[in-house]
């Protein structure tokens, strides 16, 4: 130990053991599952639960940090608990390896993006290992491998194939630095999520998956999450996917010979509709301008483009407009109400056009007063008038106004509008949802190529499954490109192809995949990492899946999440997978801060993993992380030090080391007792994932058998070896390298890891008899040992011919006994 303040009596070295455990790990295959690549026959007969532990695979960015330190521990830990317990567990690892960052660090470094990304793998890979983590290597994969973004490209071509798969011209958020589309759950409150730079709107045509299409079956699959996926996740899921009931209405314009449709949640307050919106950047507003009203509306419109959605939805914004000169027909009260381009209509949220009830919609309302429209209240909430008030009244109320549905509530008013514009040919019932479609085209080189070919005579020809997989050209393209171009653009010799269709010049998609796509599935493919016959191994994934729990942070609530159970509904209406869901249980771990903030280099907090290792071990780092609190918390490492950890696990080490060969009595029984409690009660932590308080309820069976050891039972004791034997396999979870260490020190052979999880003895476990308080006035004079089911009846009797009670009353009469079986007996005696 290099560090002032920790000592190492005994010589206690948190690092010394590391390659020698490995090793032994490594050479007897302790975390191979078995019946993992042949899943057709080896462990065929394997009766063992089957239990399939992932964590979101890292991205290779550099070295490892705090944050893989804490979300790894607790995989790790659950893995580990899981195979002591006795299932046949499948820990696997793999590299998101695609992706924007390496080809922006490539860019800095002047280096090709792949020997970046590798040569962190490799370092990312070592620092795994020396953290203890218990992973299959078998399964180890890398996105970026032509063997697997091959599957990438055959699965796009299926979605093509189902008409999930499509593309067209659309408004998109565009980085202008990273010079690349953004999906919309990759904008953070306006600002592109890798480099903060604000986000652009630009009109490109690119390539979406038809997530709606699903959004229904999203939400109701949920109902197989409820319980073991966090209330907080699912929440933000049914936020972000937005499911609206309401109605469609349809609204004639004039010199438009089809009407326009709007949908809207309030079809009751329809008589209050006294203007139309449309979203100025929608392409509908263009086609409704007057030509009189032109050079206004694109003066207007092109000002809107640079502005983020949550600019314009923002409530406190002041409301901003231009009128487009033309007119819209109230389909109930047969009125003429103007048509205006307004910024707080989104293009992509329903038809992107709205009618404006001003007096029951505070954003019409603010509209409507900045430009002078009328203000019709049609829904009496009992509230003053909105057109004086200025605040619209929202709310349930009765309808006035509305001709002969006046009188109606809110339900019913809903009901009877809505059928009204049915009869008439005018409307109909109507969900819509906020979940936009997937957009998956970018502009980069470091992703999968789109397998599509552009031919001038057959358009879009998809790539021949025998032609798979289209591979990134490694020479003749350049990671810069022009503003808004992909870089593949500039691989002419590469994109220039025969159509497969008609033989003649074609030209290859030049857009590579968002790496959400990898990500969406990549779990499938551990049990077979090398299969050849699809994107994943059916046995296999029969065998291993849903997966049993998955780890890792919130912030993938509306982005990898969504999508992960968006493909495999796709997979399962493909039939390549029996199930609906991917992940049966999901652990959110927290953020590893200092001082309050984000680890940052630019913030001068950023503590260096391998520096902690260094100075404290894998095994006391890990301890410290999953000590701290729950595992969804945030960690501040500046209120935390592995210093403590460091000394707890060398007490263990020095208490494996002072044990003497057992003696042949039956042991301490009060010890066996305590132990066999303490098991009991941390399994039930391990299961409910209260991991800090299972390595608080450790830390205290290690002061009992220190205190049993130094006095009384003794270091030969039988109890003392038994609770040792539990506590070094119970820690072995959390500190792996010190637990095999301590276990060779008792004598006993092979890894800790081999022998299970200790079984408490429910014979041992429950308490036959526990301590009664017995008070006089509210103050305790004595203490009785009595059996747990003892009767109301015979602890009151025991209470009051107690020698010190009879002693305390000093023939004081007795007012009431107050009985708590088993626990407590309070007499209230007479004053004296």
């Amino acid at each position: 130990m290099t560090e002032p303040g920790i000592d190492a009596p005994d010589k206690y070295d948190p690092n010394l053991a590391i390659d020698k455990w490995l090793r032994v790990w490594e050479d007897k295959h302790l975390f191979e599952a078995d019946g993992l690549v042949d899943a057709g026959t080896a462990g065929q007969d394997d009766a063992r639960p089957r239990s399939c532990v992932v964590s979101m695979y890292p991205y290779p960015s550099g070295d490892l940090h705090m944050g893989h330190a804490e979300v790894y521990s607790i995989s790790d830990v659950i893995a580990r608990y899981l195979r002591l317990r006795g299932d046949n567990v499948l820990n696997p690892i793999g590299w998101d390896s695609f992706g924007l960052p390496a080809e922006n660090a490539a860019l800095k470094r002047d280096l090709d993006p792949s020997t970046w990304t590798y040569a962190n793998i490799e370092v990312q890979a070592e620092s795994f290992r020396r953290l203890g983590v218990s992973f299959d290597w078998r399964t180890r994969l890398h996105t970026s491998d032509a063997d697997y973004y091959r599957w990438n490209q055959w699965l796009f071509l299926r979605l093509l194939e189902k008409g999930i798969a499509y593309r067209k011209s659309a408004p998109v958020n565009w980085c202008p630095v990273d010079k690349t589309v953004l999906a919309n759950e990759q904008v953070v409150q306006g600002k592109c999520e890798r480099c903060g730079s604000t986000v652009q709107q630009r009109d490109l045509t690119q390539w979406f998956f038809r997530t709606t299409q699903y959004a229904q079956r999203l939400l109701d699959d949920m109902a197989q999450l409820e319980g073991n996926w966090p209330s907080e996740i699912l929440a933000m899921q049914r936020n972000w996917i937005g499911r609206s009931t309401g109605a469609y209405v349809d609204f004639a314009v004039e010199g438009r010979a089809e009407p326009v449709r709007v949908f809207t949640t309030r079809p009751d307050t329809i008589f209050g509709a006294t203007f139309f919106v449309v979203a100025a950047d929608a392409p509908l507003a263009a086609e409704l301008c007057a030509p009189e009203n032109r050079a206004e509306f694109e003066a207007y419109r092109d000002k809107v483009r640079t502005e983020t959605e949550i600019d314009r939805l923002a409530a406190d914004r002041p409301k901003t407009g231009v009128p487009l000169g033309r007119h819209a027909l109230n389909p109930v009260t047969g009125q003429q109400i103007p048509i205006y381009a307004a910024d707080y209509v989104l293009a992509t949220y329903g038809t992107g056009a709205v009618m404006a009830v001003p007096a029951h919609d505070q954003r019409d309302l603010d509209f409507a007063k900045a430009m002078g429209l009328p203000v019709v209240a049609v829904l009496d909430t009992g509230e003053d008038d909105p057109a004086t008030t200025g605040v619209a009244t929202a709310g349930d109320g009765t309808l006035v106004n509305s001709g002969r549905f006046d009188g109606l509530a809110k339900a019913d008013a809903i009901e009877a509008v809505t059928a009204d514009l049915q009869e008439r040919g005018a409307g109909e019932r109507a969900v819509i949802y906020r979940l936009r479609d997937w957009l998956v085209s970018r502009q980069r080189y470091w992703g999968t190529p789109i397998p599509i070919i552009h031919c001038p005579s057959c358009g879009e020809v998809p790539v021949p499954d025998d032609q798979l997989p289209v591979r990134l050209p490694e020479t003749g393209y350049e990671l810069r490109s022009a503003d808004g171009a992909s870089p593949l653009e500039s691989a002419t010799e590469w994109a220039a192809v025969d159509c497969p269709s008609c033989g003649g010049a074609a030209r290859r998609d030049t857009d590579t995949m968002d790496t959400f796509v990898d990500s969406s599935w990549y779990f499938l493919r551990y049990p077979d990492p090398t299969y050849t016959g699809g994107p994943f191994n059916p046995e296999g994934v029969a065998r291993w899946f849903p997966v049993a729990e998955y780890i890792g942070g919130k912030e993938h609530a509306t982005g990898h999440l969504m999508y992960a159970r968006f493909m495999t509904k796709v997979l399962h209406d493909l039939g390549m997978v029996g199930f609906t869901e991917p992940f049966a249980k999901l652990t959110n771990q927290g953020q590893v801060i200092m001082n309050g903030r984000s680890m940052s280099k630019s913030l001068g907090n950023l503590v260096n993993l391998q520096e902690q290792l260094g100075l404290y071990g894998p095994d006391a780092v890990r301890v410290t992380m999953l000590f701290a609190g729950p595992p969804d918390e945030d960690i501040d490492w500046a209120d935390v030090s592995p210093t403590g950890a460091v000394k707890w696990l060398a007490r263990i080490w020095r208490l494996a080391g002072d044990l003497t060969t057992p003696d042949a009595t039956d042991g301490d029984g009060e010890l066996r007792q305590q132990t066999h409690r303490l098991v009991d009660e941390i399994t039930t932590l391990f299961e409910t994932r209260r991991l800090n308080v299972a390595v608080a309820r450790l830390m205290e069976l290690t002061s009992l058998l220190r205190k049993a050891c130094d006095s009384g039972a003794g270091p030969a004791d039988p109890a003392v070896h038994e609770g040792m034997s539990a506590l070094l396999r119970m820690l072995s979870c959390f500190a792996p390298f010190t637990a095999d260490e301590a276990w060779s020190r008792l004598g006993l052979p092979s890894s800790v890891i081999e022998h299970g999880w200790p079984e408490a003895d429910p014979a041992l476990v429950f308490q036959q008899t526990v301590v009664c308080a017995v008070q006089v006035a509210g103050k305790v004079r004595d203490r009785l040992t009595v059996a747990t089911d003892i009767t109301e009846t015979d602890l009151r009797d025991l209470a009051l011919n107690s020698e010190k009670i009879v002693k305390d009353l000093a023939g004081r009469a007795v007012l009431k006994v107050i009985v708590r079986a088993p626990n407590l007996v309070n007499i209230v005696p007479a004053k004296a």
